[in-house]
Parts: C-alpha cells; sequence; structure tokens
C-alpha cells in the first residue's frame, strides 16, 4: 500500500481537512491496518466480501459496508479501541445512546476526539448567543450520556457557572412504553420533578444561559412562574435531545420573546453534533462536520436519496481516528437539504423520529 498520511487523523484541528477523499483513504488504512486498527474492525473485515482497504476510495463507497450499530450493544469496550493509540492507551470516554429502541449503544470517544467536541461545541454556543460569564442551567441527561459530560466542559470553557439537573430519559421511556392513564400520570409527575428543580435554580441563581430538551421546555411554558423567570433571566436557550415542529417552536418564541431559542442536531452514534445555522425560509438546518461525519437522506424502502425538499431517513457515517461507523440507518426522519458539502454530503432540516426502528416503536419521553 502507498503511504498513508496518518497526520491527516489528527485533532483536536482548528484549520478543516482540504481533501475529503485523502482523509477517508487515511482512515480506512487507520481502522484496517494490523497494526493501527481495532480488533472489533479487524476481526469483521475477515466476514466482508469485499477488502476495505481497496475498495473504499470515496464516502459513497461506504455503503458498502453492512450496518452493525447493534453490535455496539455488546461489544467489548477494548475491542472499540484503535491499536494505533499504542499498547497502553489512554482512557478513553465511554457514553451511551438513550436506549429509545432497546439495550443501548455503546461508543468509545478518545480524549483527542473529546477535545474536538468542546471546541468545536464552545464555538457554536457562544455563536449561538451564549452568554459569557453567565450561569448555565443544564436539564440533560447526564450518566452514561455524552451530552451532560460535554455541557459541563463547554461551560467550562466560557467561564459559565455550571448548574445541573439530573435526567434518566431511559426511566421515562421505560414508564411511557406501558402505553396506560396511570403511566401518563407517572411521566407527567417525573416531568415536574425535573421543572421544580429548575424553578428553584432559576430563583435563587445568576442564570443567562439554558439547555434543555423540547418536551421539558414545554412544560416549563405551562407554569407562569417559570414563564416570567425565564423572560426576565435566559438570553440564550438551546434545545435538543427530542424532537420539536416548527408550530411548537413559534409558540416557545412567543412564550419567551426576549430569549434566543437555537437547536442543536447530534447524536451519540455521530459522536458529535451538527452545525445549525439558519435556512432560507426561517427553519433550522444542520450541516454535518465534514469530513468526520457524513449524512445521507434517503428513500428507507430503496436506500436510494431522495431529491431535495424531499422527506427521508437520514444515514449517517462516523469518520474519525478513535471510531469508525459507517453506513447507519438511524431513526431519524428528515428533509434532504443542500449544504456546504455539494454531493459529498446531504444537510438535513425538519427533523423527527420515525414510528418503528428495528422493530420497535419509537418513544421519546424527554429526551
Amino acid at each position: 500500500m502507498a503511504h498513508v498520511d496518518f497526520s491527516l487523523l489528527e485533532v483536536p484541528r482548528s484549520v478543516p481537512i482540504d481533501d475529503a477523499d485523502a482523509y477517508l483513504r487515511a482512515a480506512i488504512a487507520w481502522h484496517f491496518g494490523q497494526d493501527t486498527g481495532s480488533a472489533f474492525w479487524l476481526r469483521t473485515a475477515q466476514t466482508l466480501d469485499f477488502d476495505p482497504l481497496t475498495a473504499v476510495t470515496t464516502f459513497n463507497d461506504l455503503r458498502l459496508f453492512p450496518n452493525l450499530l447493534s453490535e455496539l450493544r455488546n461489544a467489548p469496550v477494548e475491542d472499540l479501541i484503535p491499536r494505533g493509540y499504542g499498547s497502553v492507551p489512554p482512557v478513553p470516554r465511554i457514553f451511551e445512546s438513550g436506549g429509545t429502541t432497546g439495550a443501548p449503544k455503546r461508543t468509545v470517544q478518545m480524549p483527542d476526539w473529546c477535545a474536538q467536541v468542546v471546541d468545536w461545541q464552545a464555538e457554536d454556543f457562544a455563536r449561538g448567543g451564549f452568554v459569557p460569564g453567565r450561569g448555565f442551567l443544564c436539564l440533560m441527561p447526564s450518566g452514561p450520556h455524552g451530552v451532560g459530560y460535554f455541557s459541563r466542559l463547554v461551560a467550562d470553557r466560557l467561564r459559565a457557572v455550571f448548574h445541573a439537573i439530573d435526567i434518566d430519559p431511559r426511566w421515562v421511556k421505560k414508564v411511557a412504553a406501558r402505553n396506560t392513564s396511570q403511566a401518563a400520570v407517572e411521566v407527567a409527575a417525573y416531568v415536574d420533578h425535573v421543572v421544580e428543580q429548575a424553578l428553584f435554580i432559576l430563583q435563587t441563581q445568576s442564570i443567562a444561559n439554558m439547555h434543555a430538551t423540547p418536551p421539558l421546555l414545554e412544560a416549563m411554558a405551562r407554569r407562569g412562574e417559570l414563564v416570567d423567570l425565564i423572560n426576565e433571566k435566559i438570553r440564550y436557550l438551546l434545545l435538543s435531545g427530542a424532537h420539536v415542529d416548527a408550530d411548537t417552536l413559534d409558540v416557545l418564541r412567543d412564550v419567551f420573546p426576549a430569549t434566543t431559542i437555537t437547536m442543536a442536531f447530534g447524536s451519540t452514534m455521530v459522536l458529535s453534533q451538527a452545525v445549525t445555522r439558519m435556512g432560507e425560509d426561517g427553519e433550522f438546518v444542520f450541516d454535518p462536520r465534514i469530513p468526520y461525519v457524513v449524512f445521507r437522506v434517503v428513500d428507507p424502502e430503496t436506500g436510494e436519496r431522495v431529491p431535495y425538499g424531499q422527506r427521508g431517513q437520514v444515514v449517517m457515517n462516523h469518520v474519525s481516528r478513535g471510531m469508525f461507523i459507517p453506513n447507519n440507518l438511524e431513526r431519524d426522519m428528515a428533509i434532504r437539504m443542500p449544504g456546504p458539502a455539494g454531493e459529498l454530503s446531504d444537510s438535513v432540516s425538519a427533523v423527527g423520529p420515525v414510528d418503528i426502528f428495528e422493530g420497535e416503536a419509537v418513544i421519546e419521553g424527554v429526551y
């Protein structure tokens, strides 16, 4: 094999990669090289009907891979760490999905990648209107979920005192799945429990920034005392973790007219969030971070891309030094939008969940 420039894979990086295909070839050589690849991918390569080292030269070739996401439910963490990090690799951070469709899937995020994500999110928050040096209230999951971990690090970067409220989205989904009137009462009680904690912090602390899920903000919008506090104090409000339709977002903007409301779209399985921008029609558009993440919006029946402006299911690809997750058909439906990456990757808007995914009903709950 010709010389491969593995320096292309080094992060954190402040200057974008110019040659996406060269980056991909380096990543493939890394993940499927005997000295650098992980046990997971070296073992998987023996079961494929193609040789990734010769067959995968462009991002379109990632379609050759089967969707192996379910194997991340059980794969040992040690098998996911690329050998190229050394015989005594850095200790990774382990984050899990929300468990929306069964047992959670697990990802390995190496310290170099975590540093890159913090850089990106700090830039996104600052650009979106985050007030540096002022308190930051975070109503998001922690524990095995990356969102709480990264929010705390970004708060440190932006000199904001971090106030956290813990959320267990798996418990809420488990209760909601019973689909009974009593279950609905229990879910509402849990939401009230979380909202009461937010109320106490807002009443007693200097807070100007907030990160919440859409269902939690909707619950807060139904309580006059919280509406008054948010309008008085909060100037930057980030929504993520669950979907929200355009009509609901318009209502929330009317309820909180003094607050800049923005959204983030990401996934545990792409180990990051997309870049948020405002589209021509006033809707949020999400651009993946090329070449680390590439989206395709496809017809779920044929696997082919839908035309721009049409709705389809999102296929996500994550390609980095620390982890390789190709051809992942996600539970998200979205409108395919042209983006800065051209044909290399789609951008998406109007994101919403499918009803059934991997044979299970999709329950978002509060996250």
